[in-house]
């Protein structure tokens, strides 16, 4: 088995992120990308909705969508998360692969103990607006050291940010472009992010 596992605050899951989902399945041939919502990411400010509204909007995005699935190890764990306990947690036997954007390669070497991290998974790295495709110095001598390659994916970036939606939304502007159906309705029927311009 080859697992792709994507995680992120999907505060709210977008359009950018399904894209970079479903063309990691194809591009890197995995059996299934399983989509992981952070619990308390412990680098990012406060959230603007719940751990529960966050799952549902992610259930909702990918619907019956073959090859991707929900995972929400860090969810049902409290506490803030980390990634290496994540990999932890996950059964041994499939490779794994660690799929990241840019913006995230450039602050990879501050994660809790990265080059465990890296050790147990492969690193998939997708083009970001605004980030270069260059892994840190130290990752990239770790790399070279243990023989392991940075994995680039083609993906042409989509210029959307669940801030940027955030923002649109607490203004009142239509968020149509960059939202599943599904998730869109979710946000307006239970008013999430009306209060959070951030």
């Amino acid at each position: 088995m080859r697992i792709g596992l994507l995680g992120g605050s999907f505060d709210p899951v977008h359009s950018a992120h399904l894209l970079l989902a479903s063309t990691a399945l194809s591009e890197l041939k995995l059996d299934q990308v399983q989509l992981i919502p952070a619990g308390q990411p412990w680098q990012r400010p406060p959230l603007g909705a719940s751990a529960t509204e966050r799952l549902e909007m992610l259930r909702l995005a990918l619907g019956e969508t073959p090859g991707l699935n929900v995972n929400s190890v860090e969810i049902d764990r409290n506490g803030p998360t980390y990634t290496i306990d994540t990999l932890e947690s996950l059964p041994e036997g499939p490779e794994y692969f660690w799929i990241l954007g840019a913006d995230q390669l450039e602050n990879f070497c501050t994660w809790r103990q990265w080059k465990d991290i890296v050790s147990r998974v492969q690193l998939v790295v997708a083009q970001r607006p605004g980030s270069e495709l260059i892994a840190p110095p130290e990752l990239a001598a770790w790399l070279q050291t243990h023989n392991k390659r940075l994995i680039h994916l083609p993906f042409q970036p989509l210029n959307v940010s669940a801030s940027e939606i955030r923002q649109r939304i607490a203004r009142g502007e239509t968020t149509v472009d960059h939202l599943p159906e599904a998730v869109a309705l979710y946000i307006t029927a239970h008013g999430l992010y009306r209060q959070h311009s951030s």
